[in-house]
């Protein structure tokens, strides 16, 4: 923060609504994957509450007071797209390690060792092409390689989408990791300098602070609604597929459907074979299999949330490019956040 406020009472609106705010989002969508009620609330609540703490800021500005932020950092077009192009990279990403470990471990029953290991080419790539395009960069535009950071990172998720019917083991994720993995290394390279480069000295801690924010924010929104996602589109798959069984009895499928409607859940198939033990042998085959076609069409639904927010980074990449790149001030420079 640029400053920290002499008197903490005189903040302590800013800060509380900026809690409910970013809390409030998050959790209403947690809510709703674990199927509690009050979700429109607990949204609405949270967007009333980033308003309000939107119009805190330039009120108490207006009138000389501290802030926890300063609101004239908005006016500035490249920081609104940094800020905005980290918001969709975290998106992104916490969409994607949200729906693979579940992919791994409840479809091809990976432990959490063979899980990790499987998912490793993406951040080693990400890692890798990071490094490499911070020294390799050379005059190319930061905005150039952001855009193919998203280009790159919409290919390899979209190119999962059809993998994940098919996949018999983590291997069939490689390629489609690395080239996510890359675009995400290009991102890191180049978004955090992009965005605080321009800022003043006098700024610039406040700035790579709502740029953390800003990031964290959407890493906790794409892990949450990622997986919310999923398990209401499990919910929804395995539901009709469960009335459209000629196996099931009518009772059968309204327990289903009523199991699902409280408590909907990835599993295994041997976890669900465990569960079916007292079943009939054709109920225990036919729930089994209606899971095993369920799960892959949540897992794909899932993908299309950080595919979404990549396909975003991407228009938001065009509109950097559109315009100057940031002329540096050395303040922001080094300075790495999110």
């Amino acid at each position: 923060m640029r400053r920290w406020c002499s008197d903490f009472k005189q903040c302590w609106e800013g800060a509380a609504l900026s809690v409910v705010g970013m809390g409030g989002l998050v959790l209403g969508i947690l809510v709703w994957q674990e199927g509690g009620e009050s979700v429109a609330a607990l949204l609405a609540a949270g967007a009333i509450a980033m308003g309000s703490f939107a119009y805190w800021l330039v009120r108490r500005k207006a009138a000389g007071k501290p802030t926890l932020t300063d609101p004239d950092l908005f006016k500035s077009a490249l920081f609104r797209l940094g800020i905005s192009g980290q918001m969709c990279q975290q998106i992104a990403l916490g969409g994607t390690m949200i729906a693979l470990p579940i992919f791994l471990q409840m479809v091809l029953e990976y432990n959490a060792m063979e899980a990790g290991l499987s998912i490793a080419p993406l951040s080693l790539s990400m890692f890798a092409v990071a490094l490499l395009a911070g020294k390799k960069a050379g005059n190319r535009r930061p905005s150039g390689i952001i855009r193919w950071g998203f280009v790159l990172l919409s290919i390899g998720l979209v190119a999962l989408i059809p993998i994940v019917p098919e996949a018999e083991s983590g291997w069939a994720l490689f390629v489609p990791l690395v080239i996510a993995g890359s675009g995400l290394g290009l991102l890191v390279s180049q978004l955090n300098n992009y965005t605080l480069s321009p800022i003043s000295e006098e700024h610039v801690s406040e700035a790579a602070g709502v740029n953390s924010a800003a990031g964290s924010f959407g890493l906790s929104f794409g892990l949450a609604f990622a997986g919310a996602i999923m398990l209401a589109t499990l919910s929804f798959a395995f539901t009709n597929m469960a009335e459209s069984s000629a196996v099931l009895s009518p009772a059968q499928q309204q327990h289903v459907a009523t199991v699902l409607e409280d408590d909907a859940e990835v599993m295994s198939n041997s976890q669900l074979e465990k569960l079916l033990v007292d079943q009939p042998k054709d109920v225990q085959a036919e729930i089994v299999r209606i899971n095993t076609d369920a799960r892959p069409i949540a897992l794909q639904v899932a993908l299309l949330i950080p595919i979404a927010a990549a396909l975003a980074g991407l228009f938001i990449s065009f509109r950097m490019l559109r315009r100057p790149d940031p002329v540096s001030t050395g303040a922001g420079e080094g300075l790495a956040f999110g």
